[in-house]
């Protein structure tokens, strides 16, 4: 009888022990399955272009004045790939009209552009270099001040058949900007099957997040980045925040669209503690504003402020890595209490 109940014993560990692999392989395969998924390692790019692309991406002689390059509004240090700003300057001083979106993971974006005006990164790279409140320039004059170049001239004439030109200018920057993204965060490492890569309270501020409706928009490789949306879904967001520009008025700019008044692509989530302020007037400088602000005019609801510091616990394992060095912040200056700050209800 003893060897016998040992014999039941061993079995029923033996059982339990299979279910709980089993449990976690079913787990694993779930996480494959979730709304967001990991960005990957690499993009495909020619390395050659995409160094010259970054040389580019630095140059003050695409602008007018020689004065300012792309990392004049994309700081790829400090600033998450924005510039802090609630709307960027140009050459003089001159003020855009819209916030500065994050170049990081740009390349995941299915259009470019608050109003996806730009299907490629080709295309987004013309805009700044002739916008009168940017760059201000002309294709001919950045081509003339890069010819005199002896770097310029001879790096162009290996790499594309026909030397400087304006669409090989656009081209070299684009595949410097395919090597701007941002994998391996901690947030990826877990939907890999690490779940020890974030804490109870970022996965319960996921849960949140999902549980909210969040990734209705925010999906994806990008957690955003791939479909339009209307803002004041729930309600008249322009009647309490009055339009500024043009720039308010979204899509509509582009396809004359009564439905598209007010439209925008969704932003990428992935930097978005980085990258404050908010939204496409940048009218919202901290993610407590941001998401309360969400929650009223996307779905019509209010967010607990405990619930609001957990999803903000999760936007902090979402930054991942560049050049083999993490871009997570180490403070979580996020998380201070708006209340503290006297942030007013939406």
């Amino acid at each position: 009888m003893g060897e016998s109940r040992s014999y039941h014993c061993g079995m029923l560990v033996t059982s339990l022990f299979s279910l709980l692999l089993f449990t976690h392989s079913a787990q694993a395969i779930e996480l494959r399955l979730e709304p967001i998924q990991p960005i990957p390692v690499k993009l495909a790019h020619d390395a050659d272009k995409a160094a010259l692309g970054e040389k580019l991406f630095f140059e003050p002689k695409l602008s007018v004045d020689s004065a300012i390059s792309c990392a004049h509004c994309h700081d790829l240090d400090e600033k998450g790939g924005a510039d802090g700003l609630k709307r960027s300057f140009g050459v003089d001083g001159r003020v855009g009209l819209a916030n500065s979106p994050t170049v990081f993971n740009a390349a995941l974006n299915f259009a470019q552009f608050w109003d996806g005006r730009a299907e490629t990164l080709e295309d987004q790279i013309a805009g700044p270099v002739t916008a009168h409140a940017e760059m201000a320039s002309t294709w001919p004059g950045v081509i003339k001040k890069l010819a005199a170049d002896p770097y310029y001239r001879e790096t162009f004439s290996s790499l594309y058949e026909d030397g400087i030109t304006a669409a090989n200018i656009k081209h070299a920057i684009a595949e410097f900007e395919r090597t701007l993204i941002t994998p391996n965060s901690r947030f990826d490492r877990y939907l890999h099957g690490d779940e020890e890569a974030i804490s109870a309270e970022e996965k319960h501020g996921y849960q949140l997040f999902k549980g909210y409706g969040c990734t209705a928009c925010h999906q994806g490789m990008n957690v955003g980045g791939n479909l339009f949306q209307t803002l004041g879904v729930m309600g008249d967001y322009f009647k309490d925040h009055p339009i500024e520009n043009d720039a308010d008025l979204g899509r509509y700019n582009i396809t004359g669209k009564v439905s598209d008044r007010f439209r925008y692509k969704v932003p990428s989530l992935r930097t978005a503690v980085l990258t404050a302020p908010y939204f496409h007037n940048g009218a919202h400088d901290t993610l407590y504003e941001a998401i309360r602000v969400m929650a009223k005019y996307q779905l019509g609801r209010e967010i607990p402020d405990a619930d609001i510091r957990s999803i903000i616990q999760f936007l902090y394992t979402l930054p991942g890595e560049f050049r083999g060095r993490t871009i997570e912040p180490k403070g979580r200056e996020q998380l201070n209490s708006p209340l503290a700050k006297g942030v007013p209800s939406p």
